[in-house]
């Protein structure tokens, strides 16, 4: 238990390592100052709320996976980068199965829009210019992808595709495939 030099980046990186071990539902106040062995009251001169403390630690967890997805598709395009986007999500999530959760975190409109969720949703607008998407269709791409990688990590992080064949990440790769097909024919839809 460390006391000494306790300071907000402190608090969120083991707030980061805390939501990876026990979920992004175990970052407290009370769990941080147990670890710190420090009385709760003290970290509020670190952070102001249980709130606050979940809004750093998901704006770091939005950070990372940003960097991570801007090396991941940078030189690539078209389903190259699709794949390596998509990679990136899988991983993250597996890698770091609570700060994956603390990217889902509700945030207000002006700390979203200076968020590492706007990085995000750039490269996956930079991906989709490989396909030639115009607004509003863009944007449909955009949560369609976002969706598929949310809904597919979550429920693999569930176990939900531990218990029958064929192995996931052959589900993965037909997923992807699909994905770009669709993408490469978007559907024409008149209004």
């Amino acid at each position: 238990m460390v006391r000494a030099g306790l300071t907000t980046e402190r608090l969120v990186r083991a707030g980061a390592t805390l939501a990876d071990e026990a979920g992004f539902d175990a970052v407290t106040p009370s769990a941080l100052a147990k670890l710190f062995d420090v009385k709760v009251a003290s970290l509020y001169s670190h952070v102001a709320s249980a709130h606050d403390l979940k809004t750093r630690v998901a704006l770091l967890a939005l950070s990372e996976l940003a960097d991570l997805a801007t090396d991941a598709v940078a030189g690539r395009s078209g389903k190259e980068a699709l794949v390596a986007l998509a990679d990136v999500h899988r991983d993250f999530a597996r890698t770091h199965p609570g700060l994956f959760a603390a990217t889902r975190f509700s945030l207000d409109s002006e700390t979203a829009a200076t968020s590492g969720g706007v990085r995000l949703a750039g490269m996956i607008r930079a991906v989709l210019r490989g396909y030639d998407l115009a607004e509003p269709e863009q944007t449909h791409a955009v949560r369609l992808l976002g969706s598929v990688f949310l809904g597919f990590a979550t429920l693999e992080l569930g176990g939900s595709f531990s218990h029958s064949a064929p192995d996931p990440q052959d589900s993965w790769g037909r997923t992807l495939e699909a994905l770009d097909a669709v993408l490469r024919h978007w559907p024409q839809v008149s209004g």
